[in-house]
């Protein structure tokens, strides 16, 4: 999956939802996590949009344990030809232990795929500076960093906007939002600051994460705020 520009994702836990985002989405993410029989879905699949897997571990905030095997099921969803990228906790990936995530990014990139390399802050938004160096560790090991934080206030979006400013005028490649009701315009208005991934249920009652538009919702907004 092409990252060089911004690309909406439809986010959901079940790939029948495909035939219904093509209309507004460049992509679609699984969320491994929340799936039933993932892998045999992914072996099932016939759509036409590219997928990008993420099993997100329960202390990233998702609902997969903390084991090899959760590992084990994204190098086997990376090998489907349908699969163009991976998501992956910069927590796991910079972790030395018995687990290390690295060996899925290297399986992914062996079979074409993209990294993403993501972290997420469920109770705050850092100051723009901690914004920055977290989103460059990430960069530093995926293709691209990407950053998920909860706003409180305007403040925190200006500092997850400009921090997305900063790093794409550096060269980077990021993808940031900021959840929760305080943050929600952010995921319309990210992309015109170099923000280059979105993510919207085609179900507004599925999202994934808080504070998400649906998708049809969400393509309309980036497109309104592209054109002026």
């Amino acid at each position: 999956m092409d990252f060089s520009s911004f690309r909406l994702l439809a986010a959901g836990a079940d790939l029948a939802m495909e035939p219904h985002a093509r209309a507004d989405a460049d992509g679609v993410e699984l969320r491994m996590d929340f799936a039933a029989d993932p892998l045999d879905q992914l072996d099932a699949y016939d759509g036409e949009l590219p997928v990008l897997v993420t099993n997100r571990v329960a202390w990233e905030g998702g609902e997969a344990d903390d084991t090899a095997e959760r590992l084990d099921a994204l190098e086997r969803a990376v090998e489907f030809d349908a699969v163009t990228a991976v998501d992956l906790e910069l927590d796991a990936l910079s972790d030395e232990g018995d687990h290390d995530a690295g060996r899925v990014a290297d399986h992914a990139r062996e079979h074409g795929a993209s990294v993403v390399v993501s972290t997420h802050d469920f109770e705050a938004t850092p100051e723009r500076a901690a914004i920055v160096d977290r989103l460059e560790r990430a960069c530093a090991y995926g293709d691209v960093g990407k950053m998920a934080t909860t706003a409180q206030s305007s403040d925190d979006v200006l500092a997850m906007l400009g921090a997305t400013r900063d790093l794409t005028a550096a060269g980077e490649t990021v993808a940031t939002m900021c959840m929760g009701e305080a943050g929600r315009h952010s995921r319309a208005v990210a992309p015109l600051y170099g923000s280059r991934i979105g993510y919207a249920p085609v179900d507004p009652e599925a999202a994934t994460a808080p504070g998400q538009y649906d998708l049809s919702t969400l393509r309309s907004l980036v497109e309104q705020l592209e054109s002026e």
